[in-house]
């Protein structure tokens, strides 16, 4: 198994007049390329731990391993270290120093000795991605706290990390930020970089995690997929923590129909589709990859989607307006459930995941065809 980060008895307190450490034998591995979810209330030790993978903190006792090494606390190995992490706090206002937007994404790709040219180029990227590239010269001081969250976000992205650590990513930000936020983190995943998320909201948890690791009290009480420990009633309550909504609406269901809860889905697309009649008809995707520009679809009058931040950007130069903006596979699914069908555009590097995720439409009793 090729873990990223493994903690062997980790334990940690932030001053030796703690009652209890904020980190109590800690043994929890990461898999490179999971998407991986750390669960917990407050001051179960989430952000502790997340401060330990970078070498912020350094463990009281135990150890911490990064691809398969014990971190070096030198100050060159750490300086080498947080070139392949970074971490995202939850207070944008922590993280955030510089006089404006440009400055500030282009401390990270600077510090690291790259060329003007290459910095310039992260800077235009990074704001891009974020949909901040129109506040490039504005001091960061008038910004709102959700573009400040968005402006901390691009300066990790700016540094090209092999792992992305975002403590509560969604909180304090719009809903269609989230769903943006969401799909920003997807593509990072399949371009291969290692995102972990620390969040309260255990729908997003639920519904993007492959694995979950979930502390309470600064012990580790759980790790693998989120089904078995979201089954456990108790320990999910013992741990400050609800069941995800979709996780709750089909274990009713099911105990009502008197059959297995599982599979269990993760989505709404999911559920209503395990709860459709097996005959009722689908609709069809038509999916459509992008590489330079946006091609024309034969037949038109059914709903457009877009996913992906090349695709976005060409659909905006272009004027064009889709029916979805963000959670277009979502809302795709939703209409092929329905029986009606739809176009999605997507990023060309992003058409076998959405193939992916389509196809397991299967499990939950439908087959949604896709046109290519």
């Amino acid at each position: 198994m090729d873990y990223i980060f493994e903690t062997k008895d980790l334990t940690y307190s932030y001053n030796s007049r703690q009652e209890k450490p904020s980190l109590d034998s800690v043994n929890v591995k990461i898999r490179k390329g999971a998407r991986t979810a750390i669960l917990g209330a407050n001051g179960a030790g989430k952000s502790t731990l997340f401060y330990h993978f970078n070498g912020i903190f350094k463990p009281a006792s135990g150890e911490v391993l990064y691809m398969g090494n014990p971190l070096d606390y030198s100050r060159e190995a750490l300086s080498v270290l947080r070139t392949d992490i970074s971490v995202v706090v939850q207070n944008p206002d922590e993280q955030i120093f510089s006089a404006t937007v440009e400055d500030d994404v282009a401390f990270g790709p600077m510090n690291a000795g790259l060329e003007r040219s290459e910095v310039e180029k992260r800077i235009q990227e990074s704001l891009f991605k974020v949909g901040m590239e129109e506040y490039r010269s504005r001091p960061t001081i008038q910004l709102s706290y959700g573009q400040r969250k968005r402006v901390a976000l691009a300066g990790a992205l700016a540094t090209d990390p092999k792992v992305l650590i975002l403590d509560e990513p969604t909180a304090g930000l719009d809903p269609q930020m989230s769903q943006e936020v969401i799909e920003l983190v997807e593509q990072l995943c399949v371009a291969g970089t290692t995102v972990i998320i620390s969040t309260h909201d255990v729908d997003l948890a639920y519904s993007w995690a492959d694995e979950i690791h979930v502390l309470r009290g600064g012990h580790l009480i759980y790790s693998g997929e989120p089904e078995p420990f979201f089954d456990d009633h108790v320990g999910v309550a013992s741990a400050g923590l609800v069941m995800p909504h979709t996780f709750s609406i089909n274990s009713s269901v099911q105990r009502i129909r008197g059959n297995p809860a599982a599979p269990h889905p993760r989505t709404n697309s999911q559920i209503l589709c395990k709860m459709l009649p097996g005959g009722s008809r689908t609709g069809k995707i038509r999916l459509v990859p992008v590489k330079d520009s946006i091609p024309e679809v034969p037949g038109g009058g059914v709903p457009r989607g877009v996913y992906g931040s090349r695709v976005r950007r060409l659909f905006r130069e272009g004027g064009s307006e889709p029916d979805y903006h963000f959670n277009a596979i979502e809302c795709c699914l939703m209409e092929a459930v329905n029986g009606r069908d739809s176009v999605l555009f997507v990023d060309d590097s992003m058409k076998d995941r959405v193939l992916e995720v389509i196809g397991a439409m299967d499990r939950f009793g439908k087959r949604i065809e896709v046109v290519l």
